[in-house]
Formats: C-alpha cells, sequence, structure tokens
C-alpha cells in the first residue's frame, strides 16, 4: 500500500487547492497544519521543506526513484500530482498548454490580485481609498476574463483540471472582494458546478474546525502582525 502523501496546510484559497486535487484522486493523504497566524511556517522544520515560508507544501514519501520529494508551491504540486497520477493534468502537450496558461495565469494574476483587494478591503489599518478602487477594479476585470472564457466551455481549459481547482478558492471569497457574481453569469455557473462536486466540497471542509478556534484574521492583530510584516530573516 503507498504511503500517503503529507500535506502541510491551512484551510485558505491556496491551500484548498491542494485538498481539492488530493479528494479528486481518491489518494491517502495527512494533514499537518501550519497555523499561519501564529508563525507555524516559520519552523526549522518546515522551512527545509517550504523556504519561502508560505503553505501549502507537500512530501510524498513515494517519489521519483521510490525516495521521498518535498514541493512547495501550489501551482507546481498541482502539476507534480497531475502527472504522478495522470488525471487533471493532460499528457497531449496541446490541451497541457491549455492549462497551464489558466493555471499560471491565477498564480500570477487572480491569486494575487484578490489577495491585495482582501488586505486593502478588510485589513489594511487605514482605509485607503486608492487601494480599494485599484484592486477592486482589477478583481473585476479579471472575473470578466474568466466570464468570456466560459462562454463556450464548461471548464476553463475545457476538461475539468487543475486549472479550475487552483482557481476555485479564489473566487469563494468574492463578496470580501466586493464583487458580485451574478454580474458573472458564465463564472457563476462555473462557479456553481465546482462547489457541487463531492470532492471539492470535502476538500472545502479539512481545517474548518481547526480555523473556526482562532479569532479572525480582520480582529487578529497578532496574526497581522505575523502575516503583514514579514521582511528578510
Amino acid at each position: 500500500m503507498t504511503a500517503p502523501i503529507e500535506l502541510y496546510y491551512w484551510p485558505t484559497p491556496n491551500g484548498w487547492k491542494i485538498t481539492i486535487m488530493l479528494e479528486e484522486l481518491g489518494v491517502p493523504y495527512v494533514v499537518k497544519y501550519v497555523n499561519i497566524g501564529r508563525g507555524d511556517q516559520f519552523a526549522p522544520d518546515f522551512l527545509r521543506i517550504s523556504p519561502n515560508n508560505r503553505m501549502p507544501a507537500v512530501i510524498d514519501p513515494d517519489g521519483p526513484g521510490g525516495e521521498p520529494l518535498s514541493i512547495f508551491e501550489s501551482g507546481a504540486i498541482l502539476q507534480y500530482l497531475g502527472r504522478k497520477f495522470g488525471k487533471f493534468y493532460p499528457a497531449d502537450e496541446r490541451a497541457r498548454v491549455e492549462v497551464e496558461q489558466w493555471l499560471f495565469w491565477q498564480v500570477g494574476g487572480l491569486g494575487p490580485m484578490a489577495g491585495q483587494a482582501h488586505h486593502f478591503r478588510q485589513y489594511a489599518p487605514e482605509k485607503i481609498q486608492y487601494g480599494i478602487d485599484r484592486y477592486t477594479n482589477e478583481v473585476n476585470r479579471l472575473y470578466g476574463v474568466m466570464n468570456k472564457r466560459l462562454i463556450d466551455r464548461p471548464f476553463l481549459a475545457g476538461e475539468y483540471s487543475i486549472a479550475d481547482m487552483a482557481a476555485i478558492g479564489w473566487v469563494i471569497p468574492h463578496e470580501n472582494q466586493g464583487q458580485d457574481l451574478n454580474e458573472f453569469p458564465n463564472l457563476k455557473r462555473w462557479f456553481d458546478t465546482l462547489l457541487a462536486r463531492p470532492a471539492v466540497q470535502k476538500a472545502l471542509e479539512v481545517g474548518k474546525e481547526e480555523r473556526a478556534r482562532q479569532k479572525s484574521l480582520a480582529e487578529d492583530k497578532e496574526a497581522q502582525k505575523i502575516l503583514f510584516g514579514q521582511r528578510a530573516r
């Protein structure tokens, strides 16, 4: 029996990417919680796996050649798992490029811009209207890109893939980003379709109780200092 994959995780849009993939694959995994609001990401043992002090990260005990392999960065993890198990990441080059375009669109665009919208709308100690408008509008533009893309296909790359798994978590908190999904009917249809998948539902529950034990980030000033005041160490 294959040893379970170790997932270093906290329930955030980036963490959900990997629980969704693992649940869709139906492979065994164990969760190692990395409470980012308490600074677990700076522990030496974790930094050996994820030198950028960010979760998620994984250790596959049965990596290439049967040796353990650790991986950080959510996009790289999704690609690795897709190659290893031969699902949700096509082998055909044209189809693979379609998936990769939208995966990196999320990693480089949707995630960072939505994160900035969250920051200026919810967490910034001063309400800076320029920052609020700048990132709320940019997320709106990106939602529009997705909406147009989904006019004539059910998923971002045609077939359901790691690109969809990467993007869904960043659309879940759309209200916190100042967005109304009713303005984007194709995106809303895609959103509802993904949330109806049993594996996605199960993946989003992972760590929910752990997170519920903490104050909300908007109220937790100590967590904000840890997350938003980082400099080189």
